[in-house]
């Protein structure tokens, strides 16, 4: 079973859609125990980074969370501000992330470019990942973001996009996963990525 985790930061139904599209059992839960019995997890976000930590702690999903990605080494998938969430943390807010990839998120420095980083942008490769496989070299996907995540290691940047700079679009640590973009809105792009992501 794969959980779409609920904790009120956005709209979870578009990959739902996507996931059933592609023949995969999905369900979208809040529920300590559907988290538990998940074979893959996908924690999606929209808003601020605060808010979110503060939403899953108030839910008491934040222990499952790390119990599921760090010991049962599951399938974990992070998408935009998820994505974020596995940080340390974010200077957006003050308290500390889930820290299952060492990485901060920060402020973009843009130098007067719009913000948020919002539309289509193109993603290189930075590292071999089962996530990206079968991608050419150079594809693109949709934005929507004031934050960037920076790894503090590179072999944990699987992509790389550029805004006012270069920064981490993919990462990954063994079974976990994020994307700052959201695939769920990528068109075929998304599509093979969330295929790549179901056959782990």
């Amino acid at each position: 079973m794969i959980t779409i985790v609920d904790y009120g930061m956005g709209n979870q139904g578009s990959l739902l859609n996507m996931l059933k599209y592609l023949g995969w059992s999905a369900e979208i839960s809040s529920e300590i125990k559907d988290v538990e019995r998940a074979d893959k997890i996908i924690l999606p976000g929209v808003g601020a980074f605060d808010a979110a930590i503060r939403n899953l702690e108030d839910r008491k999903l934040r222990s499952i969370l790390l119990k599921k990605a760090r010991e049962d080494k599951v399938p974990f998938l992070g998408i935009c501000l998820g994505m974020q969430l596995l940080t340390r943390g974010s200077e957006e807010g003050t308290l500390p992330g889930l820290n299952l990839i060492p990485a901060a998120t920060v402020k973009f420095n843009t130098d007067g470019l719009k913000i948020p980083h919002m539309g289509w942008n193109y993603v290189k490769s930075n590292s071999p990942s089962v996530l990206t496989s079968g991608f050419t070299e150079e594809f693109r996907f949709y934005f929507v973001h004031s934050y960037k995540v920076m790894c503090d290691d590179p072999n944990h940047s699987i992509l790389k996009s550029d805004y006012g700079g270069n920064f981490d679009a993919a990462i990954q640590r063994e079974n976990i996963f994020g994307t700052q973009f959201h695939p769920e809105k990528s068109h075929h792009y998304g599509l093979h990525l969330f295929s790549n992501f179901l056959k782990i």
